[in-house]
């Protein structure tokens, strides 16, 4: 078996508030970034690469298994439900066989369909393709879409005439999904800096040779702009933000000229939203309550916002959308998912589903208003719904459930929401799925997944390839722990900066929650998470290493204290404000170093490990698992697997295409499955 490479350790010393940090691995880093071309690193990485590839041979058999049951539950042919945008019906589909959706359009009437942008077409001949997004001119003539073929979040925008399918570039510096002016003509974007921080908004005219105007730009590097449109399509929405403050501009869509209208300055620690319904203004924001209030300001006077929705303890507003004829609300009310419609005449209704835990959000609506209100739905045990919400009748009508061709029986799986006790007291849910028969005395084989971080709950949601594990006696629970808001937006509070650490004690007690009830015993517990969740998997491998029978972390964020330290990176100065910024204070300093996993590997034994990186990665940046897979080498005292793969044509997501990401999904169960030693391919 070829064997994984040794990292040389070359002595590397920084001083931050007289305190001397040793970083031995600090050579991993290409000083070229984001080029990579240093020999030695390349090398090493192949060599990683070349273990994982040996270490996974003799598992071919499972993977190859697995693979064709991921592969046997995804529709081959599956498209999504239309929805109506003006004159045309849109919608998706994917071709036999096809790794990318071709989008289509029809006359609403009815008529023949057209491929407004073929995927499969555009990612030809590349290793990896990401649709941003695509948004069609309000004539319908144009088309404006944005893709990245590496990996590294740097968006090619391009205009396309629907009529010859005929494509002019626009920028290679683009980022996210471009939103259409008025007059169809101009199309306005957001571009990134060197340092990969979307900083400003330009417009471009379509058939001007004059460089693209500049409607916005931030000069402040620690906050990042997003672009969006009024659901009534009168402005451009132009936010500035970072973690905890935000700002928003308004500029006509009908004079992209006109210069941009301040809702509210920024005022620390106050983030707000807006949407425009004709010439009132719609605001979510914080400003009194942690869990957000709803308000209204005449358009001529945005920053005078009157409570339409006071804020509540338990009721925790995540999103509005003004249609013409009533608000959509995203709530989560005790961390169960909902949405509130409020009238013109302030009457309330919230809409009723038929489970009692669920996830439930607001699909594509693109029109001013929505008669049938487009939502997606599912839960642990029932796949992935689309219903219309019919507002006049109060009903929901189903659209669409996803199909697993392979077969799917609802009645064989079980799944129940526990609590478990923190460490200070709280209590922390925890949502569990198993197959009927589980056994609930300590001898079953248990995942937990985590992330916890940036406010972003982790849904109690319906995953298809999830059922590999189930059917092979593995049950699989999410951890709801602090730092995400699940419970509320204090509870993404208390999982972060010096309160960082509450989100992986929360875990390590979900893991012992459920060894309580059952599930599993210690050392038969297998756990997985990604980028700020490998950040966890990092913490709690270096923490509790007997508990776990092996840990995924996938792009993880584990050099904590080194990156926060460089203000040089793309994403560091705007995520201060999410885990400190150790420069400024030593406690800081402190605090982060006690937990960062790279700082904190010791010489102990650990489960088995499976770590992978992107080379292109903008996000987490390939070194960060790199260093931390060299420093457990050096360090750990026993013989587990320990695997690096690092995709080098990709970026943060792995790799591109639904059947290679399958692919990627089924290698991580082979390596779940081989340290809970099975290792027959059949279930």
């Amino acid at each position: 078996m070829t064997q994984p490479p040794v990292a040389a350790r070359i002595p590397h010393a920084t001083t931050h508030h007289g305190i001397v940090r040793d970083d031995p691995y600090d050579w991993l880093r290409d000083p070229g970034y984001p080029k990579v071309a240093d020999p030695a690193i390349l090398a090493h990485l192949a060599a990683e690469n070349a273990a994982f590839d040996a270490w996974l041979a003799p598992h071919a058999e499972l993977v190859e298994t697995l693979f064709a049951e991921l592969k046997g539950r995804v529709k081959d042919d599956d498209a999504g439900v239309r929805v109506r945008d003006g004159d045309w019906d849109y919608w998706w589909r994917f071709e036999p066989g096809g790794q990318y959706r071709v989008w289509l359009r029809a006359p609403a009437g009815g008529g023949d369909e057209a491929i407004v942008l073929s995927e499969p077409v555009e990612a030809a001949g590349k290793d990896y393709f990401r649709l941003a997004g695509i948004s069609v001119s309000p004539d319908g003539t144009r088309a404006a879409w944005t893709a990245d073929d590496d990996g590294s979040e740097r968006f090619k925008l391009f205009v396309r005439d629907l009529a010859t399918g005929a494509d002019t570039l626009v920028a290679s510096t683009a980022i996210g999904v471009a939103v259409w002016a008025a007059d169809s003509r101009s199309v306005a974007w957001t571009e990134v800096n060197d340092a990969w921080r979307p900083f400003r908004v330009r417009l471009h005219r379509s058939g001007s040779v004059e460089a693209d105007a500049v409607l916005f730009e931030e000069a402040d590097a620690s906050f990042f702009v997003g672009l969006d449109r009024s659901t009534d399509r009168s402005h451009f929405i132009v936010t500035a933000a970072d973690h905890v403050t935000s700002e928003v501009r308004l500029i006509p869509t009908a004079d992209a000229a006109a210069p941009p209208v301040l809702v509210r300055a920024q005022q620390t620690g106050v983030e707000y939203d807006v949407d425009v319904r004709g010439d009132t203004l719609f605001v979510r924001t914080n400003d009194t309550h942690v869990n957000f209030r709803l308000a209204s300001a005449p358009l001529s006077d945005p920053g005078k916002w009157a409570e339409v929705i006071p804020g509540d303890d338990r009721v925790y507003l995540r999103g509005l959308t003004a249609f013409a004829s009533y608000l959509a609300v995203s709530e989560r009310v005790d961390g169960l998912d909902g949405v509130r419609l409020v009238f013109a005449d302030a009457t309330e209704r919230h809409i009723a589903f038929p489970e009692a835990s669920y996830t439930v959000g607001i699909g594509s609506n693109p029109e001013p208003d929505a008669p049938r209100l487009r939502l997606g739905y599912s839960s642990m045990v029932t796949p992935g719904t689309t219903y219309d919400y019919d507002v006049a009748a109060d009903a929901l009508i189903v659209r669409k459930v996803q199909e697993v061709p392979s077969g799917y029986d609802a009645g064989r799986y079980r799944t129940e929401r526990l609590m478990a006790t923190a460490a200070d007291g709280t209590q922390v849910p925890v949502s569990v799925v198993y197959r009927d028969g589980f056994p609930r005395d300590g001898s079953g084989r248990l995942h937990l997944y985590g992330y916890g971080a940036y406010g972003l709950a982790i849904p109690p949601s319906f995953s298809a390839s999830r059922l590999s594990l189930l059917d092979r006696g593995v049950a699989f629970a999410i951890a709801h722990v602090r730092g995400g808001d699940d419970l509320g937006y204090r509870w993404y509070l208390d999982g972060k900066l010096d309160k960082r650490t509450n989100t992986f004690t929360d875990f390590v007690a979900c893991a012992h929650a459920l060894i309580d009830a059952g599930f599993a015993r210690p050392g038969r517990v297998s756990v997985s998470g990604g980028s700020a969740g490998g950040t966890l998997m990092g913490v709690v491998a270096n923490t509790d290493p007997t508990l776990w029978a092996a840990v995924v972390a996938h792009v993880p964020f584990v050099d904590v204290l080194g990156t926060m330290l460089d203000g040089s990176l793309p994403l560091t100065p705007i995520e201060w404000p999410e885990w400190g910024n150790p420069i400024a204070g030593a406690d800081v300093y402190r605090a982060i170093a006690a937990y960062s996993p790279y700082d904190n590997v010791a010489a102990q034994d650990y489960p088995p490990i499976l770590v992978t990186a992107g080379l292109n990665d903008p996000r987490v940046t390939y070194w960060e698992p790199a260093k931390w897979v060299a420093a457990l080498r050096h360090a750990k005292t026993d013989a587990n697997p320990l695997l690096l793969k690092t995709n080098m044509g990709a970026g943060h997501g792995g790799k591109s295409g639904r059947f290679e990401a399958l692919r990627e999904t089924a290698e991580e169960y082979a390596f779940i499955l081989t340290a809970f030693a099975v290792t027959d391919a059949q279930p």
